[in-house]
């Protein structure tokens, strides 16, 4: 019972979200996507919802394939409490809304997009990827020499990790981890401090971010006419699209989005585990770059709304995991290496923008696919106002996954 209850607080929420929004100015300026993370980091550390400690961790790290119905074989010997399962349950929960959510969104918000005039940008987006693939690069090495004292064991194997997790992804951070054969503490370690940053990292962002890189930075080139298909501009309550001419074809978007979804999770399960996100990731890209190049789908209205939606769900469910608790025990040369890389990389890639003359929301969209992967995309280009740079975000995110081993794996052992 408490699972579905708190799967319909992650699915209703951002419907409230929205109606007080559009109903109240504050919250408008606010914006959607930080309050969804201002009730999501409520959520997760008032102690109502309980979150994988220790036990639960461990045996999701040394048995991956792990069920319910093993864990509660576990409880019945006596190995592992109710609260485990319970605990396992909510695991579960969050790990299924984040892949379902985001991977609904992407397509959902590239419908929307005239995909011809990607080519105005695309020049800025390829400068602002070296840039920052530079940037995360020359700052992990420098931090390897700066904390290799700090008492860390093998730190050029963290230095691969990380290179692997902010060029590319999560994926990355655990394919690079059994190629160095890191150890399972150390990798526990970094992924926790990565996640505990990267939150942080995403607050500036969607908060004040765009209004400090407008100071040292140009402001997007404004193509929202030509990058804006008919049908998708103005703004109107969101419960607009319940009337039926426009949310009988927003189901049929909706239709399209779940068949690329599919198609996208198909196509990855034949190929290695390694391969798994990054194909599924291209795939429903490409296949939602194809489906804005049919009138009738590009033309369908509410459809960048409709994403919208499904990414305040994601917001929602992944700020509710970030428990302050894990500030608890930080090993302080591990955690500066981390906070390091994440913000010394986003200080030197703008450093780099400013000397390409690359713009603010460019940038932004890049460090985030960089630094906390593809998924969130979306996200930020929510949060600024810019539909326009999803393109460019979900490329360089993508074009990251397929480097991030390679780069992980030799800089480490050049480090070595």
């Amino acid at each position: 019972m408490e699972i579905i209850l708190l799967a319909l607080f992650y699915v209703l929420t951002p419907v409230l979200i929205l109606y007080l929004t559009y109903r109240f100015r504050t919250a408008d300026r606010l914006g959607s996507v930080i309050i969804a993370y201002l009730v999501g980091l409520i959520l997760g550390n008032i102690g109502l919802i309980p979150s994988p400690g220790e036990v639960i961790n461990s045996i999701l790290l040394n048995q991956p394939g792990v069920s319910l119905s093993d864990l509660q074989v576990m409880e019945a010997n006596g190995e592992i409490t109710a609260e485990d399962v319970m605990a396992f349950r909510v695991y579960k929960l969050r790990d299924l809304l984040m892949s379902i959510t985001v991977l609904l969104a992407i397509p959902l918000m590239l419908f929307s997009t005239n995909i011809h005039q990607w080519k105005k940008v695309a020049g800025k987006t390829m400068v602002s990827m070296l840039a920052g693939m530079v940037a995360v690069v020359s700052v992990i090495i420098a931090g390897y020499y700066i904390f290799q004292d700090s008492g860390t064991e093998d730190l050029w194997k963290v230095s691969g990790m990380l290179i692997g997790v902010y060029t590319g992804g999560t994926p990355n951070l655990a394919s690079i981890k059994m190629a160095l054969d890191v150890d399972p503490e150390i990798y526990i370690l970094t992924h926790t401090y990565d996640l505990v940053v990267g939150v942080f990292y995403l607050a500036f962002l969607i908060t004040i971010g765009q209004r400090v890189f407008h100071k040292f930075l140009p402001k997007f080139p404004d193509f929202a006419e030509v990058f804006t298909a008919p049908g998708q501009k103005g703004k109107r309550p969101f419960f607009h699209v319940f009337q039926r001419r426009y949310f009988i074809p927003l189901l049929k978007a909706i239709g399209v989005a779940v068949l690329i979804f599919g198609l996208g999770y198909g196509l990855s399960i034949i190929l290695p585990k390694s391969m798994e996100m990054t194909v599924i990731i291209l795939t429903i890209t490409t296949l939602g770059i194809i489906a804005s190049l049919i009138p009738g789908i590009n033309k369908i209205d509410k459809t960048f709304d409709a994403g919208m939606y499904f990414i305040l769900v994601f917001s929602l469910v992944v700020s509710s995991m970030a428990d302050i608790r894990n500030f608890g025990g930080i090993t302080p040369g591990l955690f500066g290496y981390v906070t390091l890389a994440v913000f010394g990389s986003l200080f030197l890639h703008v450093l780099l923008s400013k000397i390409f003359k690359v713009d603010a929301d460019t940038t932004m969209i890049t460090s985030t696919a960089f630094i906390c992967s593809p998924a969130f995309v979306p996200v930020i280009a929510g949060a600024i106002n810019n539909r326009q740079v999803i393109v460019s975000g979900m490329t360089i995110g993508i074009i990251g996954y397929a480097v991030g081993n390679y780069l992980g794996v030799t800089i480490a052992y050049l480090l070595r």
